[in-house]
Formats: structure tokens, C-alpha cells, sequence
């Protein structure tokens, strides 16, 4: 047992200090336990573990942690929706027939993925028996189609290439001393066009100096947005008449073919338009659903409003 020690000044009451423990000694004492991060999250009475809410938060992307904690336990909220109302409509095997709290502190990995690929199978198998759609028509394709037909564009192509005066915008002097190269650069490849290739190789910072500077075709998105806007101002081919700045630092820049892009009849794109339209009918449905068995059970820590949180994937 742990002693004590007594400490005695004039004047002053005595004063009892514990003394610190032995090496024998061991702290029995149970700590106390964790709070909740939470309120309690269940569905008609079956509880989904804290833990399950913190480990499927990894798959939803948010501004801060409380979000996306907040929709994972809606997407947990709606599996266990689904997965309850496929129990009632007999689409689980006996073998299966299970709540959440069955599988609460199993270790083993395999039996848990079992379990998860089965409870997708049976969510997948009640959607499917109660979702009904229709599939999108000629006249519902033609309808979206017509409504913007640049959407249906093929991309703007460059051939481009160039040559990269290097250096780094946080550093200004050298940022600046770069701006100055790449007009003088830029004067020598006015005087000698020929000579873009050589220039290029010997002094340009990317790694396309061995090609002479060939950055090959250039689409949308292929590039930073910098170079990409100096690209999409420019209407005609040949040397653009200033550097272009980018965070990587200045570039002379020379267009050797432009291919518009162009509209693509409503034939080619028909297809891609009726997948998409049957898809957000789907969702939507889907939503509508979920919505419908949230009205008609009991929800505890979250409010499942509809057409909140994520559908199942």
C-alpha cells in the first residue's frame, strides 16, 4: 500500500501529501469512460456503433471533420434503412438475417466483408425490385440536347510548344530576373524563327527541351490554367508576341496548328444523353424512396430530411 507523508510548518496546519507509488506498486483504478462524440444513432432501435460512423467518415471528403462525420452517419442512417426494409421483403437468406449489433466487436476481416458484400446484394436486390423508371425517349433526348448543343462539343486542340524561362514566384528577384530573360529569349526567336528547337534545348527549363520544346497536342485541363488561357485567347497560329506567365515562371510560346472544336450531331451523343437522363431519373427515384421508409421509421441523432445525404453506391 502507498504511504504517506506528513509535512508540519509553524503557524500552519498539518498538511497530509500522498506519497508517490512504489515500483510494486499497480494503478487498479478503471479510467473513466470516453464520452460520445455523438447523440446516439439508431434506426427502429438498432444502434449504428460510434466506431462504424468514425471509420466510414474516411470515405466523405469535408470542410471540417464535423461534416463529414455528419454524412456518414446519414449514409450509415439510409444502408440500415434499406437493409431493414430488404429483411422485410424477404430478399436476405436465413443465414443472413442479422442485425448491425450481430457483427459489434468481430474481429474477424473476412467474415465483415462477407457480411458488407451480402448487405450490398440485398440493398442492391430491394432497389432494384422497387425501383421502377422509365427509359428516356427519342423526343426526351432531342429536348436536352437542344437545350444547349455546345455541351456536345469536341475539345479545342493545340500544337504547341515552347520554351520555359524557370523560377519560383515566392522568390521575386529571381521571378523578375526571368521576366527579363524571356524577353530577351523572346526578341532572339522573333529574329530567328528557325531556331525556336535550338534555343529550346539549350536553355529551357522543361523537360521538353530534348523534343525542342514540342509539348505534342494540348486539350483542355492537360495543362495549368495559366497556359490553358493564354491558349484559348489566341485565334490564330505562330510565336505569341508576349511570355506567359505561370507559376512555374515565363514562357515563350509558339501555336503550330489549331483544331476547333466543333458540335457533335445529336446521333453521336444520343446515347450518352439517354444513360444520363435514365441515371438522375434513377436518383432521384431512389431519393424519393429512401425518404418514404425515413417517414415511416424511427430515427434517432440525425435528422434525415429528404433529399439529404448521399444515395448508395
Amino acid at each position: 500500500m502507498a504511504t504517506t507523508v506528513k509535512v508540519e510548518h509553524s503557524g500552519l496546519k498539518k498538511i497530509v501529501v500522498p506519497a508517490s507509488p512504489t515500483k510494486q506498486e499497480i494503478d487498479t483504478r478503471i479510467p473513466p469512460k470516453a464520452k460520445p462524440l455523438f447523440k446516439e444513432v439508431s434506426v427502429n432501435g438498432i444502434v449504428i456503433p460510434e466506431v462504424d460512423i468514425l471509420q466510414e467518415a474516411q470515405n466523405h471528403p469535408a470542410q471540417t471533420p464535423g461534416e463529414a462525420l455528419l454524412e456518414a452517419a446519414r449514409s450509415l442512417v439510409i444502408r440500415e434503412l434499406l437493409w431493414q426494409e430488404a429483411k422485410n421483403k424477404n430478399l436476405v437468406p436465413d443465414n443472413e438475417d442479422s442485425t448491425r449489433e450481430d457483427s459489434v466487436g468481430e474481429d474477424n476481416a473476412g467474415e465483415d466483408n462477407s457480411r458488407q458484400t451480402k448487405l450490398d446484394a440485398a440493398i442492391s436486390a430491394l432497389l432494384e425490385s422497387e425501383i421502377k423508371t422509365p427509359e428516356a425517349s427519342e423526343d426526351d433526348c432531342k429536348a436536352f440536347y437542344d437545350r444547349d448543343p455546345s455541351r456536345f462539343s469536341t475539345e479545342t486542340i493545340w500544337q504547341v510548344r515552347h520554351i520555359l524561362i524557370g523560377a519560383n514566384p515566392k522568390d521575386k528577384k529571381a521571378f523578375d530576373q526571368a521576366r527579363e530573360k524571356a524577353y530577351v529569349i523572346l526578341e532572339q526567336v522573333k529574329k530567328n524563327p528557325h531556331e525556336f528547337a535550338t534555343i529550346a534545348k539549350d536553355i529551357s527549363s522543361c523537360p521538353s527541351a530534348a523534343q525542342g520544346g514540342n509539348l505534342g497536342q494540348i486539350t483542355r485541363g492537360s495543362t495549368v490554367p495559366e497556359f490553358e488561357n493564354a491558349l484559348k485567347k489566341t485565334k490564330k497560329t505562330g510565336l505569341l508576341m508576349q511570355p506567359v506567365e505561370s507559376r512555374y515562371g515565363y514562357h515563350i510560346v509558339e501555336i503550330n496548328q489549331i483544331i476547333p472544336g466543333k458540335i457533335l450531331p445529336l446521333e453521336m451523343v444520343k446515347e450518352k444523353i439517354a444513360a444520363w437522363l435514365e441515371a438522375s431519373s434513377w436518383s432521384k427515384a431512389v431519393q424519393q424512396y429512401i425518404a418514404i421508409l425515413a417517414g415511416k421509421s424511427h430515427i434517432t441523432g440525425i435528422d434525415l430530411k429528404p433529399g439529404e445525404g448521399p444515395l448508395v453506391q
